[in-house]
This record gives structure tokens, sequence and C-alpha cells, in this order.
């Protein structure tokens, strides 16, 4: 709560600096805080029913997803895909923290099964990420039941996420090698690119307090004018560039303090690394696309981290686990 204080704050200071429109970051904040505390209240009362009512209704949401943007609704190569891949994995996570919850083997066969489920419908809706995502952390939440210690686990899943950051921030400064750069920028699109390009840029002449929240869209170059959503599609450098090097500090000490806080989890190893694995696949599409722009998903991420770190509900004159 302190490091989502201090990320509301920050962006109030650099808003009054540059007149700039912090709503947007209030917003996640809030939405990620509020999901957070109803995922530790549902996750200690009903471990099971909720996790899995949130898988539903992530599922649900990322087939009506181009409906839940308050901005213009725009065409491919940026759209809605980030969105879409980033609360496919956070179903998926859901219905296999379900899994590990309950005690019933056969109940516990169907959260899987619908698990799989989840993969196959990302990969009907063509979200080649969200059906690779899902998959991963599926594959992860089966293997964690063979772990004991998910300290080294969890530190891998951090250490993971930063490769996807730094080839962003490469290609935006344009110091890849060049049959390397071309054939990124072929998958990602050019104009996603020009756009990392132009935060990049913003963020190197505005250190300090960056340029203001919500001014990307004004101050960026031509990439940025003709940006629908006057976003860069990568959380990072929109932090770097609206925002200066504290809002990207506190980003990624937010991100931090979600896997230590998932480290000293009360709750069983394979649920903790399981929602580990879909926020290192949520940082990573927020690192490259607009997925955090989606209020539903910031929701969903909160109430991930709630119901795997929620501490069990505690029975009058019921003995302590050892």
């Amino acid at each position: 709560m302190v490091l989502l204080g201090a990320c509301a704050g920050w962006s109030l200071i650099t808003a009054a600096a540059h007149d700039g429109r912090p709503e947007g970051m209030l917003l996640a904040v809030l939405a990620v805080a509020a999901g957070h505390a109803v995922g530790r209240v549902s996750g200690a009362l009903l471990p099971v029913a909720a996790p899995s009512a949130g898988a539903a209704a992530g599922l649900a949401l990322a087939l009506a997803l181009p409906g839940l943007s308050a901005g213009p609704r725009y065409a491919a190569p940026l759209g809605h895909a980030g969105g879409t891949a980033a609360l496919l994995t956070l179903a998926t996570a859901a219905a296999c923290c379900a899994a590990w919850a309950t005690p019933v083997p056969e109940l516990r066969l169907v959260l899987r099964l619908s698990a799989v489920g989840i993969v196959l419908t990302a990969a009907v809706l063509g979200s080649v990420a969200g059906s690779v995502a899902s998959a991963a952390v599926l594959l992860c939440s089966l293997a964690a039941g063979s772990v004991s210690r998910r300290g080294v686990c969890l530190l891998g899943l951090a250490v993971s996420a930063a490769p996807a950051a730094g080839t962003a921030w490469a290609l935006a400064a344009g110091v890849l090698p060049g049959g390397l750069a071309r054939v990124l920028e072929g998958r990602l699109g050019a104009h996603r690119v020009a756009l990392w390009q132009d935060a990049l840029h913003l963020s190197a002449r505005n250190r300090g307090l960056g340029i203001g929240p919500g001014r990307f869209g004004e101050l960026g170059g031509t990439a940025a004018q003709l940006s629908p959503d006057g976003r860069p599609h990568s959380a990072l450098l929109q932090l770097a560039a609206e925002q200066g090097v504290v809002g990207v500090f506190l980003f990624v000490a937010a991100f931090c303090w979600l896997l230590h806080s998932l480290w000293r989890s009360p709750r069983s190893t394979p649920i903790a690394l399981t929602a580990g694995a879909a926020l290192t696949a949520l940082t990573v599409f927020a690192a490259v696309s607009n997925a955090l722009s989606f209020t539903a998903v910031t929701v969903g991420a909160g109430l991930l981290a709630g119901w795997a770190t929620a501490r069990p509900w505690a029975r009058a004159g019921a003995e302590p686990r050892p």
C-alpha cells in the first residue's frame, strides 16, 4: 500500500509540475488496490469459489474486450491485443490457483480442464501471445507441485521479465543489430516502434519529472500525435517519458514487492508460483503493449495477487497448522 500510495503521489507531483493529467495513473492505482483488497477477503473466505468465478469473468471480459476501452477503437497492429492476452493469462492463473486450493480431486481436474479450455480459446481468438502465455502459466502451475522452495523460482521470474523491457528499450534506442531490429520491428509494427522512439527521446530530455502524466500525445513526435489513444504502448517507456526515472523505479519496485509478498504468502507454493508466473507475463505484456491501460486488467492483477496472498480463515478453536 505504501508503494501504491507513492505511485499515486508521484503522479500528482509530476502533474502539478507540468500541468499533466494524472487521472489514468490514479485510476490504475485504485483498481489494483481495490482488486487486491477484494482478493484478500474473498480468497480467505472462498479460496476455491472466488478464483473460479474470477477465471470465468476474465474469460468473458476477454471475449468482449473491444467494448472495455475508454478510448477510441483502433485497428491492428496496436489495438487491444495486449489487453486480451493479459486477461486470458490472468484467467488461466485464477483457474489454476482454484485447482490447487481445492482438496477434491474431481473438482481439481475440472478446474485444470477449464484452464486448458482458456488456452484453446486464446488460440481460437487468434491471440498468439495470450495462448502462449496462458499455456506457460498452466505448465508452470503443474510443475510447481514438485517445488518445495519458492524463493529461487520467484527470483527467476523476476529476472525473466527484464529481457522484454530491455529489448523494447534497446529497439527504441536503435542499439540492436540491424537484422534483429528488422525482425522485431516486423513483428511488433513500425508504428509501435516509432512510438517507443518518441517516448525515449522525451525521457532523455526530461529525466527528472518527465513531461507530466497524460501529455505524451501532445509533446511527442509525429507518431505520438497520430496515435489515437496518445500512449506509447509500453508502460515503462510511458512512465519514463511522463514521470521520469522515479516513475520507472516505482513501477519496478511494485512488481518486485508483489513477488516478495508471494514469497511470504501463507498460501501453498504452487498457488504462489502460479500467480507469480501470471504477473510476470503481465509485466512482459505491459513492457510491449498497452495492457495496463485497461481497468479490467489492473483489477484482475490485484485480485490474483490478493487470492495468492490471502491468509486462510482460522476457525475458532482450530489449532494452527505446523
